[in-house]
């Protein structure tokens, strides 16, 4: 369609020059040479503003072109208005184009006839067939954006649907996770926690070997805390309130009454984060404090780094052994292929699943944890 109007603008211009009065710059020919460069600018400014609501120009064509029909009845400016009434009339309705169209036509018709003697029936249906032309086209064209745009709202709605849906069955498999952990492992646990607390009483008042007691007391500390840690995962689960940056410092408190020195650092604005997010960075900190505890031997400090950037927050916790130096930085593609064990690959995994990364290996004088997850 552009290239027929635009070829149909060069005809208009082409004919004017061959008709009378020709365009000039005085006697009757400077009207039709004002008429004439109206009818480009209007042109022009049609392009400039297409894709808006502002028909101004599509007005200024017509009104350009009936002034060179009127001035030049055996041009081509009739053309040019069928031209633009195939277009003003595509942007109404589809009762108002049809009626707008035909009283158009009959119009131009009327107009085209009273103006120049010379013209036969013949001219008037080729104008009229031009007209009728652009009506259809662009009607077509009109319909098939519609169409289009409705396709596009039918899709968009049917991704809403599938979202909406695939949310409602995570939502229904999380529900069903917690219930299972809290009827099967929250309840074993909590049983394991009471007959543990009855055994070392039992052991007391018969007055057991005290290194058993001991024995029995920590397994009763190691079930309650998988107590705590399993009602976290169940709160977790159903969206509840998690353990998160803000439990830091009692992890700290627990390494330093280890008698290993930790510290925090924390920069950028601290905010509240996901629960997945949040629970992450808690659960991330602890397996590797744990880690720490319990392989780093030599370990005497452990720096820990929480960086809160616009998209999401960096996890770093790095140990050494405590000569004052910074802990070396490992590249990256060492701390991807490093930590194979169990801890390390359940912090990956928890990482990966909320679309976070986690790199874990050692350093120089030690080992480093550094995760992201986007918040």
């Amino acid at each position: 369609m552009r290239v027929f109007a635009g070829a149909l603008v060069v005809l208009v211009v082409a004919s004017s020059f061959g008709a009378d009065p020709k365009p000039s710059l005085h006697g009757d020919g400077l009207p039709v040479l004002a008429l004439l460069i109206a009818f480009l600018a209007a042109v022009v400014f049609s392009i400039e503003r297409r894709g808006t609501t502002d028909r101004r120009g599509l007005w200024f064509i017509a009104a350009s072109a009936l002034g060179l029909t009127i001035l030049q009845p055996d041009g081509a400016g009739f053309l040019a208005l069928y031209m633009t009434l195939g277009i003003i009339c595509v942007q109404l309705k589809p009762r108002l184009a049809f009626a707008g169209f035909v009283a158009g036509v009959l119009a131009i018709s009327a107009l085209h006839v009273l103006t120049d003697n010379a013209s036969s029936v013949a001219d008037v249906l080729v104008g009229d067939a031009v007209g009728t032309l652009f009506f259809v086209m662009g009607y077509g064209m009109r319909a098939s954006r519609r169409g289009l745009v409705q396709a596009q709202q039918t899709v968009a709605e049917l991704e809403a649907t599938r979202e909406a849906h695939a949310t409602a069955v995570q939502l229904r498999e999380r529900a069903r996770l917690a219930r299972e952990m809290h009827d099967v492992l929250a309840h074993s646990l909590s049983a394991l926690s009471v007959e543990l607390e009855g055994a070392r009483l039992l052991a007391l008042d018969r007055d057991v070997d005290s290194d058993v007691i001991a024995a029995i007391g920590r397994a009763h500390r190691h079930a309650a805390s998988g107590l705590d840690e399993a009602r976290a995962a169940i709160k977790a689960l159903r969206g509840d309130s998690v353990p998160g940056p803000d439990k830091l410092e009692e992890l700290i408190e627990e390494m330093r009454a280890h008698g290993i020195e930790c510290t925090l650092e924390i920069s950028g604005e601290p905010r509240r984060l996901p629960s997945e997010a949040a629970l992450a960075v808690f659960r991330t900190a602890q397996e590797a404090l744990t880690n720490v505890r319990k392989h780093a031997e030599e370990a005497e400090r452990v720096a820990i780094r929480l960086d809160y950037d616009p998209d999401g927050v960096q996890l770093i916790v790095a140990d050494s052994a405590g000569d004052g130096a910074e802990p070396r930085v490992p590249q990256p593609a060492a701390l991807a292929g490093a930590g194979a064990g169990y801890g390390v690959s359940g912090m990956r995994e928890r990482a990966e699943l909320i679309g976070g990364r986690l790199l874990a290996g050692p350093t120089e004088d030690g080992f480093r944890v550094e995760l992201w997850v986007p918040a």
